[in-house]
């Protein structure tokens, strides 16, 4: 296997992002099919994924021409049970749902004046020479795509970072395609899980192989989703995802080849903000209290006197109990202490001590 030795320290750098487990998820913005055939809407999509705070806004370059052929048979037809696309021509699909080349520019032009990165999933080589005439900054396999390993080596060639999306794969196809990658130079490589339905149901997620991912093939993992809303992104970062990859769209009401699954601007916002919380949450594999907690370690319970007593008095439940705050010996040794007698006359407030008796 192309398995390489795997730190938590691996990053890899993305224009001026760092994708790794030190830094906070990269949420990318994926446009699809969302703009509906109108360059209006779809810069209008970039406008919102910047208000957003989303990090990227990704597209998909392809033409029907360039991703399948128009032909009349079963093999180039999804089935009628799809909850989406049933019955529909492979070819009649990617004519709706392609973003025209021409849109490109104005469209990576738009998310760089937002500090944006842009960028995009290319389908043939013919894309790929495109999308270098454009100074893409990195380029996405799409999980159809990661058993053409001659593509992968094309776009690896380029010296641009990778990113890989896993849906259907095996371990074998995945180790395939990281090594056809490496082959060809890439030492910047990204690892999506992803569940290729469309949309996903959340009980097929398997976020627990992310973990498996980044050991075995020593490389940033992410989460490339197609469920509804954003607990599941939010939950592949608890389990190390370092890059979420979600549709957008400015309304689902408005339909779009891709719209049941995306999310709108709002929610992206939503993503953006808590997929961060939960990164920031996730510490280290150890115990004990945080640097937060020190205040309250002064708050926790011990035994203190609480009423006035004299010398020679015997310690009882009445003037000593385990309350708020520490300072005094732990509750556990009240048994230990009952029934002593005070050497001493004793406030009340006074933390318990041996020095006490």
């Amino acid at each position: 296997m192309s398995r390489a030795v795997h730190t938590a320290e691996h990053t890899v750098r993305i224009g001026g992002h760092t994708v790794g487990p030190g830094s906070r998820p990269l949420i990318v913005a994926e446009l699809s099919g969302n703009h509906n055939g109108d360059l209006d809407r779809a810069l209008a999509i970039v406008d919102a994924v910047a208000g957003s705070g989303a990090h990227a806004i990704k597209l998909q370059t392809y033409t029907a021409d360039t991703i399948t052929i128009d032909v009349e048979s079963p093999r180039f037809r999804i089935g009628d049970g799809h909850d989406l696309w049933g019955g529909r021509s492979l070819y009649e699909l990617y004519e709706q749902a392609h973003t025209p080349w021409e849109w490109h520019r104005p469209i990576f032009e738009r998310a760089r004046r937002h500090g944006l990165l842009a960028f995009s999933s290319p389908f043939d080589p013919s894309a790929v020479e495109f999308l270098e005439s454009l100074d893409v900054p990195a380029y996405k396999i799409a999980s159809s795509e990661l058993v053409d390993l001659p593509l992968i080596r094309l776009a690896a060639r380029t010296g641009k970072p990778l990113i890989i999306s896993t849906g259907m794969a095996s371990v074998g196809e995945i180790d395939a395609a990281v090594g056809a990658a490496r082959s060809a130079g890439c030492a910047q490589l990204v690892v999506l899980g992803c569940t290729a339905s469309y949309p996903a149901a959340p009980e097929d997620g398997n976020l627990r192989a992310l973990p498996l991912l980044a050991g075995t093939f020593g490389v940033p993992v992410g989460y490339s989703d197609h469920t509804p809303g954003i607990g599941v992104p939010i939950a592949a970062v608890a389990l190390g995802a370092c890059l979420i990859e979600k549709h957008v769209t400015l309304d689902r009401t408005d339909g779009g080849v891709d719209s049941a699954f995306s999310l709108e601007p709002a929610e992206l916002g939503a993503l953006v903000v808590e997929s961060e919380r939960a990164w920031q949450s996730l510490g280290s594999a150890r115990i004990g209290p945080r640097p937060g907690e020190r205040e309250g370690l002064r708050f926790r319970r011990s035994l203190f006197v609480v009423e006035d007593v004299r010398a020679g008095q015997p310690v009882t439940e009445h003037n000593v109990r385990s309350i708020r705050p520490a300072g005094g010996l732990p509750p556990d040794a009240f048994e230990s202490v009952r029934g002593r007698v005070f050497a001493g006359d004793v406030s009340r407030g006074t933390p318990v001590s041996w020095e006490l008796f």
